[in-house]
């Protein structure tokens, strides 16, 4: 069996290509691992078409995306050519030359947008109306109904909408790994105990990437019985504050550390709260998230200080 994974230089591919090497321990496995920087550009529609006829995958994990919000929202042309067409080129190729081959598709939560208002505190189902709020949630809204569609004319597709997820390896573009850098600064540079935060009242469901990435790698190596259609929501089901997770990162600095509101970092917040059920995937997949956010959040804070501490 083959996989082609796209994106596999970005922090979610590090872990899909982890976690594949160590399925390929146990079964026959071979890793096509594709990205920009190696020269992979699924804008170009010939390129695209001739890569996968060459590779011929059993699957593919489709990851590559402008995946950053504020990235999407600063160029939006390049988020609508990356997150729509270039899915549509991949698509489109998969379908003509590996016809047979599982098509793993990585949308997002933030496709659901203003839906989550009118679900209040409940945790938001598969079926909620695609209403999304910025540039990113737009762009990956629109693949996703492509993908569910294309699934109909005979693309083997599986749909995931993850939710914010983190872990080990993520930039600081992100809000816990942007915590614990600074955290991480102030116990291995010695850096003023003093945070600088932006908005902390908004409630967000969080995994752990390591989670996550399960899941991807599960149907794309033939869990669950495939039929056209086929969505699911990987989430926790709980929505945690931002303070609660940044309380928590400071608690496990085991020092104090003062929290300080920056108004350079303040936006407003348009959504209160956002959570997922979890039930479809659960039932399809087996799947469940694992890991404790405490875990996450003590390994994410390990990893900063490992890397500030290589560069001192």
């Amino acid at each position: 069996m083959s996989v082609l994974v796209t994106g596999a230089s970005g922090f979610v591919g590090a872990h899909v290509r982890a976690l594949l090497a160590e399925r390929a321990k146990t079964s026959p496995l071979v890793v096509h691992a594709a990205s920009s920087e190696g020269g992979f550009d699924l804008t170009d529609r010939q390129a695209t078409a001739w890569a996968v006829a060459e590779l011929k995958p059993s699957a593919v994990i489709h990851l590559a995306a402008i995946a950053a919000p504020r990235q999407a929202h600063a160029d939006p042309r390049r988020a609508w050519d990356v997150n729509l067409t270039g899915t549509m080129n991949l698509a489109e190729a998969v379908m003509r030359h590996a016809p047979q081959a599982r098509f793993i598709h990585v949308g997002s939560s933030e496709a659901y947008g203003a839906s989550f208002a009118a679900c209040a505190e409940r945790p938001i189902t598969e079926d909620a109306a695609l209403n999304p709020v910025n540039t990113y949630g737009a762009t990956k809204a629109a693949a996703d109904m492509m993908i569910g569609q294309m699934s109909h004319d005979g693309l083997r597709a599986i749909r995931f909408r993850p939710f914010n997820h983190t872990g080990p390896g993520q930039a600081d573009a992100f809000v816990v790994p942007a915590f614990a850098r600074q955290i991480a600064d102030i116990v291995v540079n010695g850096a003023e105990p003093v945070i600088r935060v932006g908005n902390l009242d908004g409630k967000r469901d969080f995994l752990d990437v390591r989670d996550v990435v399960r899941a991807y790698v599960d149907a794309a190596l033939g869990a669950g019985e495939w039929r056209p259609g086929l969505v699911f929501n990987l989430s926790t089901g709980t929505p945690r504050s931002i303070r609660s997770l940044l309380d928590a990162l400071i608690a496990a600095a085991g020092r104090p550390i003062a929290i300080e509101l920056d108004p350079d970092r303040m936006r407003p917040n348009d959504l209160p709260s956002a959570a997922g059920a979890n039930e479809a995937v659960g039932v399809h997949l087996g799947w469940r998230p694992r890991i404790d956010i405490a875990t996450t959040l003590r390994d994410v804070l390990e990893d900063w200080k490992m890397r500030l501490a290589d560069r001192k």
